[in-house]
């Protein structure tokens, strides 16, 4: 998909384009990484996850595409809808004069459309992906979409009805995509098991990457948001069969061109939900253990999906994760 409409945009009006693209995968310290970065003095990187490239497509954000009045609704990204393109360039408005600029959207490494767009719009973006066990990362995600409000089944249910879970563990053929559009030198990978053990080396590497002075952490945050798990996991999933019909006006307005009471009420109910029924569910420390059985299974299917990838990353990643054959 060409997006020169975006090239006259920026050349037009002197808008502001990332630098960087963290683009995956999600549950892999993607969160820790650009709240790191954002309180680098000379980054300049928007709040929230902008999720532009790949918004219109259905196998990674299934909320983004819903029926309404009958009527299939999506965000149109293409070179067409410029008021889209427009959206897009605002969200790097108050970072004009940042040594480096970025934005955050972990689905970018799974969609099939993404690479292409990104490397049409900006064929010199250094992009950033962090790599995490594949089943722990599964299991992960599971929980999100739980303490979201998004799922109302088990996780073996789940491994059923929502391919964006093992695709989400899917890295081997997705990481060549972008290595073929943008080459090694535009393509930094990272092991969320290094990120954790070593924080200060990975970020000293991304720095680097990035051509920005170093960060010292002790003189940063680095803890973004303990995550809190269900204490009565089956209370939780009956509650979201009515969370989920609440939440799903949030990922509707994704550009926030919705607007008008209905949308008003659907933001009043989300709030609430989050603020006041969720907490009162979320109060354990860590989630149950994955069934042995379950874990056999995606640990032996999750390997063949990402067959090749320790010599595409040059390094054996079986001593990383316990079972690994890929």
């Amino acid at each position: 998909m060409e997006m020169a409409t975006m090239h006259d945009l920026s050349g037009d009006h002197g808008v502001r384009l990332p630098d960087f693209i963290i683009g995956g995968a999600p549950k892999c310290g993607t969160t820790s990484l650009h709240f790191i970065l954002g309180q680098h003095p000379d980054i300049g990187l928007p709040d929230n996850e902008i999720a532009f490239f790949d918004a219109d497509d259905p196998i990674v954000h299934p909320d983004f595409l819903f029926v309404e009045d009958g009527r299939l609704e999506w965000f149109d990204v293409r070179e067409t809808a410029p008021q889209s393109l427009e959206w897009y360039a605002s969200r790097f408005a108050p970072f004009r004069d940042a040594q480096a600029v970025g934005e955050d959207s972990t689905t970018y490494l799974f969609s099939a459309a993404a690479p292409e767009r990104i490397h049409s719009l900006l064929p010199e973006v250094k992009m950033i992906f962090l790599l995490r066990d594949p089943v722990q990362r599964a299991y992960s995600q599971y929980w999100h979409l739980i303490r979201t409000a998004r799922l109302a089944c088990s996780f073996e249910e789940a491994l059923t009805e929502h391919s964006s879970i093992i695709l989400g563990s899917t890295y081997a053929p997705h990481l060549r995509r972008y290595l073929a559009s943008f080459g090694r030198d535009q393509v930094k990978v990272q092991v969320f098991e290094d990120f954790t053990r070593d924080k200060q080396g990975s970020i000293d590497d991304v720095t680097d990457y990035l051509g920005v002075p170093r960060m010292t952490l002790s003189d940063a945050q680095t803890w973004f948001n303990r995550s809190t798990y269900p204490q009565k996991p089956r209370l939780h999933r009956m509650a979201n069969r009515i969370g989920r019909r609440i939440v799903a006006g949030r990922y509707r307005n994704h550009m926030g061109k919705r607007s008008g009471l209905r949308q008003k009420i659907g933001n009043k109910l989300e709030y609430n939900w989050f603020h006041r029924v969720n907490p009162r569910l979320l109060t354990a420390v860590r989630p149950p253990p994955m069934r042995a059985d379950t874990a056999a299974y995606l640990t032996q299917h999750l390997s063949a999906r990402n067959a090749g990838l320790s010599d595409l990353l040059g390094r054996n990643l079986s001593r990383v994760w316990k079972g690994f054959e890929g």
